[in-house]
Formats: structure tokens, sequence, C-alpha cells
């Protein structure tokens, strides 16, 4: 009985997460439609989320192309089959790589702070302070982190899939001898417009999530110091985590 109390314990555990996180879902997309608007903190999201984030996202992105020519290089040369090269790498950029390697590293970045800024202004009481001069947190504090995150998280993956390509096309034609020419030529045939189009939905979907997630387990944290630390673990894991699931329901949905 020990073992099945365990399991129902978990069980009401989980469920109950599951409606917080749902209810606070539906509490922060509707401030996001309704006035009053902060565009000031809209655009200090914007520029934080998008326009710091940048370098990181740009190297990540140019080391992946780079890897990803020198091992698609050393496994079609075995079939005789490099031409498919820099097909393979602009679909697995602007498919794949590119929204999830920017999702995860925005995660990391802006999805931690968020979670420790909002977490520490609930602990030192700033969001009870919001309260009692009649701002609303939600609309104050969460709906421009998770419009901005919406909004910048195509820009950057749009900007990650350029420069990941680059990339490619680099260690292609000045380490592996591709003739440029033909190496852009086949680039620029196979690559269709869905496949661009999913990777910037799938960027939508992430810079939602993290935005979410940083936003709930910050508004949420409680117990001081270790608490925001808590919440920004949470945050980072929980985000990270359900991008790679939404990831896949969404390339089922694009390309089943």
């Amino acid at each position: 009985m020990g073992f099945l109390s365990g399991i129902g314990r978990a069980t009401l555990v989980f469920l109950a997460a599951t409606g917080r996180l749902a209810l606070f879902t539906a509490r922060a997309l509707s401030h996001c439609v309704r006035p009053p608007f902060y565009p000031r903190l809209l655009v200090q999201q914007m520029r934080e989320i998008g326009y710091n984030s940048l370098p990181v996202v740009g190297l990540t992105a140019l080391f992946t192309g780079m890897v990803l020519a020198l091992q698609s290089y050393t496994g079609f040369a075995r079939f005789n089959a490099s031409s498919a090269i820099a097909t393979v790498v602009v679909l697995s950029i602007t498919r794949e790589l590119g929204p999830v390697m920017a999702g995860l590293m925005v995660a990391g970045r802006v999805g931690a702070a968020m979670a420790a800024e909002i977490g520490t202004m609930r602990v030192t009481e700033q969001v009870d302070a919001l309260s009692t001069l009649s701002t609303n947190p939600y609309k104050y504090l969460v709906a421009p982190r998770i419009l901005a995150g919406t909004l910048m998280l195509p820009c950057l993956v749009l900007v990650a899939d350029i420069i990941g390509v680059f990339g490619g096309y680099v260690v292609s034609v000045y380490r592996l001898g591709f003739n440029p020419t033909a190496y852009l030529s086949s680039t620029v045939q196979y690559l269709e417009t869905i496949d661009v189009v999913s990777g910037l939905v799938k960027a939508a979907a992430f810079g939602f999530i993290i935005s979410l997630m940083g936003c709930y387990n910050g508004y949420h944290s409680k117990g001081g110091a270790q608490g925001v630390g808590a919440a920004t673990t949470h945050a980072v894991v929980s985000a990270s985590t359900m991008i790679l699931m939404i990831n896949y329901l969404l390339t089922g949905l694009f390309f089943s």
C-alpha cells in the first residue's frame, strides 16, 4: 500500500502542477490581448531577448553548420554521395537544428534570467507592492515577456539559419574543396518554403514556452534565495524538455 500511495501522491502533485500552469497560461494570454499595454516594457524585453541573444545564437549556429558539413562529408564520402551535403546542411539547419539549438540557448540565457528576476521580486514582496499600487503583475511582468519571446525567437532563428548555412558553405568550399557555384545551386534548388516556415513556427512556439516557463517558475517561487535558485533551475529544465517535446509534435504535424 505504501508503494501505491506514493504513486497516487505523485500523480496528484503532477495534476495540481499542470492545473496551476494551465491557469497561469490562461491568465497570461488574456492579459496579452487586453489593455492597458506597456509598449516601453515590450521593447525593452524584445531588446533583451532578441538583440542581446544574437552573439550566443549566432556562434552556436555557425559552429553547428560547420560541424554538420564535416560530419556529413565523412559519412557520405563512403557512398560517393558528397554532392548531397549542401542539401543535408540547409534542410537540417532550417528544419531542426536552427530552431532547436536557438531555443535551447535562449532557454538557458533568457529563461533563467526571467525566473531569477521575477523570483527575486516575489520573495522580496515587490510583486505584492505592484498589486498595492493598482498595477496588475500579469500585465506588467508576464505579458511583455511572453509577447517579446514569441515575436523575437523567429527573428533569431532566421538569423541562425543564415549563419548556419554560411558555416556549412565555408567548410565545404574552403576545407573540403567543393565548387562554390555548385554548392549554392544545390542549396537553393532543394530548399522549399515549408522548410523555412516550419522552422519559424517552431521558433515562435519555443519562444512562448521559454517565456512562459521563466515567468511561471519565477512568479511561484518562494523560500528566499534558495527558492529563487530552484525556480531558475526548474525554468531552464522544464523549458528545454518542453522544447524537445513540442519539436517532435510540430515535426510530425508538418512532415508526417
